[in-house]
């Protein structure tokens, strides 16, 4: 089984990129299922339920979220009742959504994912880490492929869940710092890792937003409403083969593509 995960997609940009470029990645790169963060697509903050749609009909297969995922209230019936999209599982149960979806494709095995959210540096949240155990007890154990992405600012934080999950899941990638890291490995216990996707988003930007306003930021310390940059994009994620009986991952490799052939 062949995988594409993308990083955080952010604004126009990265919109446009998935919906100009994944179909042709898709052939070229030979890709069973596609999965993406999409926590930043409507305007950098949230996602809309409009772009969630046509994120499906470009080819996603399913998208994960983050910190952002509860901006747009018109998601929330749509975290309920579209099996193709996640919000953290370490969210209070009560609220909308699951941070679990089992992803079925005729002649591929089911592939189980798992959206959670980190701590570090971040709003209250449960503790990722039990939330993850709770998860995989209770997963059926006929489902061999389990990808977890954990939305989470630390580094050290991120590598600790891909330790904590090595030889329990099939991959463990990050997202939310919209930087995509040179540590892709495989490790000892069978699981794919990655700190971070990096995003899908502008070229020219600052974590896919506007670098102008981040720098008046930086130099007055006056807040300011952040916007994301425009121009064109850039998709980055990670591609593993995993074997499809053991769930093991075999291979996972960086990717990255401009939105122009």
């Amino acid at each position: 089984m062949r995988i594409l995960f993308l990083g955080d997609i952010v604004g126009i940009p990265g919109r446009k990129a998935i919906k100009d470029s994944l179909a042709r990645i898709r052939e070229q790169e030979s890709i069973d299922l596609v999965f993406a963060n999409g926590e930043n697509a409507s305007g950098g903050y949230g996602l809309k339920a409009k772009h969630a749609k046509d994120f499906f009909k470009a080819g996603v297969d399913g998208i994960t979220g983050g910190n952002h995922i509860w901006k747009y209230k018109d998601l929330y019936s749509m975290l309920d009742s579209d099996k193709r999209i996640l919000r953290p599982l370490n969210y209070a149960d009560h609220l909308p959504g699951t941070g679990l979806r089992i992803f079925e494709k005729k002649g591929l095995p089911p592939v189980a994912v798992f959206n959670v959210i980190g701590r570090t540096f971040m709003p209250p949240i449960d503790c990722p880490f039990a939330a993850m155990e709770s998860a995989l007890d209770a997963l059926p154990a006929d489902i061999p492929v389990q990808l977890v992405d954990f939305h989470a600012e630390a580094t050290g934080e991120k590598i600790a869940m891909g330790y904590f999950l090595e030889g329990k899941v099939s991959a463990v990638v990050g997202t939310h710092t919209h930087v995509q890291t040179n540590d892709a490995k495989v490790l000892p216990g069978g699981t794919a890792y990655l700190t971070d996707l990096g995003m899908c988003g502008a070229v020219n930007s600052c974590l896919g937003m506007k670098p102008e306003i981040i720098l008046d930021r930086y130099l007055t310390g006056l807040p300011r409403q952040l916007e994301a940059a425009a121009g064109p994009g850039i998709l980055q994620g990670a591609i593993f083969d995993i074997e499809d009986t053991t769930g093991n991952a075999v291979s996972i490799t960086t990717f990255k593509q401009n939105d122009r052939p």
